[in-house]
């Protein structure tokens, strides 16, 4: 009997993996996509990890409350906790300034007992040793105080401390000032030349960068009124950043721009997002929502990024209420309807329900 012959097909499968990020504060996520951490963890889990590497995020602004700098203040602060490099352009005449208001990570409390000070550790010891000397032999030297403190891949920030000093004085941050420059070439070829740090050559990711660009259309700009200019600038950055290992964030406020330029903007944008001032004093909002009183504003997701896949991304829900949690945290919570009883909602983090009532209704959504 003749022997049976094995099919062979022409379609192979594509076994090629994808590069497992070495850099610190990158993620793997599904379909071979890197997430790089937005800084905020609520939105993290909403967007599904973060950030793609080489995509191109774009916040629309309130005029009438400048919420948009808490998103792009712990972008940045995330990215210099993870000794990332930063691109920060703005339109003010001095933007190395700002960096003196990025917020500082919460450490744990195993970081916070390693980041004692070294005198009051001892003085501690010393009276120990003198309390129980016969229980105990001499004391010995704690080498894990000096031991290097791991930071998560999203920290929690403390809006009301300030960033260390030796992370804003690092070699890897740029600073630049859109304010001057009649034309957007040269901050082209600024952006080219960041960029070309981290092209996609190789396999492994080494280093991951960050872009973070404030009001792009300022009318402090001298090429605030060139809509095709900057909407060339935004398609050159698009293309440059899909080709690197890098996230680009840019705030710009739509009511500065004509209608049709506004859309042409949101529509290149990879993730879209934009913030919205609370009124102070709304008897109608503050009845229907739950914890009106410690909202500040509001957080809408228009467009998630979708990388290596064809199926759209449906979110449960897509208005978020931005809310500081002991006055110091950022927090991001669905809107909750408010209950007869007047309890407060929860985080997103913390469940997936668009509800804090345990009882459904025809109220709830």
């Amino acid at each position: 009997m003749a022997a049976m012959k094995t099919r062979m097909s022409s379609f192979s499968r594509n076994t090629s993996v994808a590069p497992v990020p070495q850099a610190p504060g990158l993620k793997s996520g599904p379909n071979g996509t890197i997430f790089l951490s937005s800084g905020i963890p609520d939105l993290d889990k909403i967007l599904g990890g973060g950030f793609p590497l080489g995509s191109l995020v774009m916040v629309m602004e309130d005029t009438e409350a400048p919420h948009h700098m808490l998103l792009l203040r712990n972008f940045m602060s995330q990215g210099l906790v993870h000794n990332q490099h930063l691109l920060y352009a703005s339109p003010s005449k001095d933007p190395r300034a700002f960096l003196g208001t990025l917020p500082s990570p919460v450490l744990s409390k195993d970081d916070r007992s390693h980041n004692r000070d070294p005198e009051q550790l001892q003085e501690r010891g010393l009276r120990i040793a003198w309390q129980y000397k016969k229980y105990f032999g001499e004391p010995q030297p704690n080498f894990d105080s000096h031991r290097d403190t791991k930071h998560e891949y999203c920290n929690d920030f403390d809006l009301r401390k300030p960033l260390e000093r030796h992370f804003l004085t690092a070699q890897n941050i740029c600073c630049l000032s859109i304010q001057d420059p009649p034309n957007l070439a040269a901050f082209r070829d600024c952006c080219a030349k960041f960029l070309a740090q981290f092209s996609r050559n190789n396999s492994s990711i080494s280093c991951a960068g960050r872009v973070a660009i404030q009001s792009f259309c300022a009318p402090q700009c001298e090429y605030s009124n060139m809509e095709w200019d900057m909407l060339s600038f935004i398609r050159s950055l698009k293309g440059m950043i899909r080709d690197s290992n890098a996230v680009a964030v840019i705030t710009f406020p739509p009511s500065l721009l004509s209608p049709s330029s506004s859309k042409r903007w949101q529509h290149i944008a990879d993730t879209l997002l934009s913030v919205k001032a609370i009124p102070d004093e709304d008897k109608e909002l503050a009845n229907l929502l739950t914890g009106y009183q410690d909202m500040i504003g509001l957080l809408n997701v228009h467009k998630v990024a979708n990388v290596n896949t064809q199926v759209p991304v449906i979110l449960e829900a897509t208005t978020f209420s931005i809310k500081l949690q002991k006055r110091r945290h950022l927090v991001l919570e669905c809107l909750n309807q408010a209950p007869v009883d007047g309890s407060s909602g929860s985080s997103y983090a913390s469940t997936g329900s668009c509800s804090g009532s345990t009882k459904t209704g025809t109220l709830d959504f």
